[in-house]
């Protein structure tokens, strides 16, 4: 994995520092219009909405008033009508095209705060212009979500689109089998392999939000690009045992670990190194073990099935 030296620390915070400060981080977040069956999907929605303006950056998304993405507006917009001050701008920005906005009665009560709407004239100038957001976090959905994510994938794999973080809001497992799917493309030969950084929870979610806020670089390369990318993954799962209750802050985790290695001895370093490890492999087992649930699932549902055909064949 990537070292990230002090120095080049005290770089990403001054880089993103000054970004911050000039219009704040934009987030895209393609999501679905529906709420879904079960509850918890609108819920943490709705709480990523909250850890986007938490952190003081911007809603980028496709303009909904409904289903996953209505929650993740209101979220942003109840967050930022709790903190907001005459220093803080506008945190949404919505991109459409003429024929969806027509969709949405004018006095509907979310579409009416929306003061900054791009019309697009084309899907596909509406997708471009969601891209130029910092990064993008993929919510579940149906087949837009699918749509959005195979076209940024392509856009990046390609070279149309500079490389970027992919965070894949993994709730309730949601994306378990895209996962295993893009995994099985990259295995065969058949597409380069995209680093997602999975988050399960909003508790996660805030904590990447926080790491790429503080140590994420936009790499100069595509191979920099992916090489960051793939150390905040390794490192995400330790942060996430680390910050066990909320009077531990990611900046007093990130100080620890840079004054370890700026001054630590020869055995706290290779302390720390073990403790990244271990926190990323329990993690990885944990997905593995939930993957082997839902995959027994599914064995047991495709059985059912076929019990069925071939009672109805016999009936024939």
């Amino acid at each position: 994995m990537v070292e990230i030296s002090g120095a080049r620390h005290d770089e990403m915070l001054d880089s993103f520092a000054e970004q911050n400060k000039q219009e704040g981080l934009r987030v895209f977040v393609a999501g679905g219009s529906r709420p879904g069956t079960d509850p918890v999907y609108v819920e943490e929605a709705y709480n990523l909405g909250r850890q986007i303006i938490k952190m003081d950056f911007k809603l980028d998304f496709g303009l909904s008033n409904a289903g996953i993405m209505g929650a993740v507006a209101r979220g942003v917009m109840d967050g930022w009508n709790k903190k907001q001050s005459k220093d803080k701008d506008y945190p949404i920005q919505a991109v459409t095209t003429q024929e969806y906005y027509d969709l949405y009665p004018r006095d509907d009560e979310l579409i009416s705060q929306i003061e900054n709407l791009i019309v697009a004239k084309t899907l596909e100038e509406r997708k471009q212009k969601l891209l130029d957001a910092d990064f993008v976090v993929f919510a579940p959905g149906g087949v837009g979500t699918l749509d959005e994510l195979a076209y940024d994938c392509v856009a990046m794999q390609d070279g149309f689109l500079q490389p970027k973080p992919f965070i894949l809001y993994n709730i309730n497992g949601y994306f378990h089998h895209l996962l295993e799917y893009m995994k099985s493309l990259a295995q065969e030969g058949f597409s380069d392999p995209i680093p997602f950084i999975v988050a399960e929870n909003s508790d996660e979610v805030g904590i990447v939000f926080r790491l790429l806020k503080l140590r994420y670089k936009k790499g100069s390369t595509p191979a920099e690009a992916y090489a960051n990318t793939r150390q905040l993954i390794y490192e995400l799962p330790y942060f996430i045992k680390k910050k066990v209750n909320s009077s531990i802050f990611v900046e007093h985790i990130i100080e620890e670990m840079e004054r370890i290695t700026k001054e630590g001895s020869e055995e706290e370093k290779a302390e720390l190194a073990k403790e990244i490890e271990t926190a990323y492999l329990e993690k990885e087992i944990e997905r593995m073990y939930e993957r082997l649930a839902k995959t027994g699932r599914d064995t047991s549902i495709v059985s059912d099935k076929l019990t069925k055909l071939k009672k109805r064949k016999a009936s024939k």
